[in-house]
């Protein structure tokens, strides 16, 4: 692993999960720019349409600004979230009910609740397939972290078309090394799903290792294929898989934001050197986004590109939880 820069140096980690208020712990950095403040934020209407914008979480509030100018003016709707993603006109939201009790939300294309379940945790991760189709969330099981022994989450997959749900990927059958492999500490988060609707990839631990695992939703089933990668998230055309990856095999040194081609298992760190404890978004082909926090706790969205080249910059500043509506 490449020896951490004076910028990641400065990088602090302070716990693992995206949580809520009072709960709230996360991971902070200083950037060696300075940190934005934000445009003034103009309350109005926002969609989960495609188009060129991007979806994120302003002080709790689902938002949006252009993907030309993600700096600039921003929309920000009444629905609150503490995570959101969306995808082809659906979103998931993860809502806080209360300060420990939170409920996940599927919305149309209008930000309008089509189906609602309640969550067991804290909440951490949230996706939605390419489709639309099936969601995925995770959420941290007694408030544990990753930095902390023995933490516990529980991750669910809801198909929308069915209603079908998946209340914990710990009921899936798991092939470990090419052999069955059965363990009452088996946990898994951060899914991330294929084009299919029925591929996806997330991480898996056991025995004190994490895996990238890839999961099929008809077999349930999951079978391991490289240690060291968690937070899992595929890009557009299905090849690699952005992570974040574990200094040294030690989350708790941080983690370096990295690309693994699944082809070759070659695995690319990007330019970005403090530690991103997060489940980095594909913009496109070509770049990432993911949230940092400042030693204030304020959140910003950075991003870098996924072939190691460039460096990290400031993409929407005051804001979390990025997803592109393109």
């Amino acid at each position: 692993m490449t020896p951490l820069t004076t910028r990641a140096k400065l990088a602090v980690v302070t716990a693992a999960a995206l949580l809520l208020g009072a709960a709230a712990a996360g991971y902070a950095a200083v950037a060696a720019e300075p940190a934005r403040t934000p445009p003034p934020a103009v309350a109005g209407t926002v969609t989960l349409d495609r188009g060129p914008r991007l979806l994120a979480v302003t002080d709790r509030h689902v938002s949006s600004v252009a993907a030309a100018d993600p700096a600039g003016p921003r929309t920000v709707a009444s629905t609150e979230c503490v995570r959101v993603y969306a995808a082809a006109g659906t979103g998931v939201c993860l809502a806080a009910v209360d300060a420990w009790t939170y409920r996940l939300l599927v919305l149309d294309a209008a930000l309008r609740p089509t189906r609602s379940l309640p969550l067991t945790g804290l909440p951490n991760r949230a996706r939605v397939s390419p489709s639309g189709r099936m969601i995925a969330w995770t959420t941290f099981v007694g408030g544990d972290s990753y930095t902390s022994s023995g933490f516990s989450t529980r991750t669910g997959i809801l198909d929308t078309r069915t209603g079908a749900t998946v209340a914990s990927l710990e009921g899936f059958a798991v092939i470990r090394d090419g052999r069955p492999h059965r363990g009452a500490d088996v946990n898994f988060w951060g899914v991330t799903f294929g084009a299919d609707d029925n591929l996806f990839y997330a991480t898996m631990s056991t025995g004190g290792k994490r895996y990238l695992v890839r999961g099929d939703v008809a077999a349930r089933r999951v079978i391991t294929i490289r240690e060291n990668v968690e937070c899992p998230s595929l890009s557009p055309d299905g090849t690699r898989i952005a992570f974040k990856q574990a200094l040294d095999g030690d989350p708790a040194k941080g983690w370096r934001l990295s690309v693994l081609d699944l082809m070759t298992m070659r695995v690319t760190a990007t330019a970005e050197t403090a530690s991103v404890d997060d489940q980095a978004a594909w913009l496109d082909g070509r770049t990432l986004a993911y949230t940092l926090r400042r030693y204030d706790g304020r959140p910003d969205v950075w991003a870098v590109p996924a072939d190691g080249s460039g460096r990290p910059s400031i993409l929407i500043p005051g804001a979390e939880s990025p997803s592109p509506l393109t």
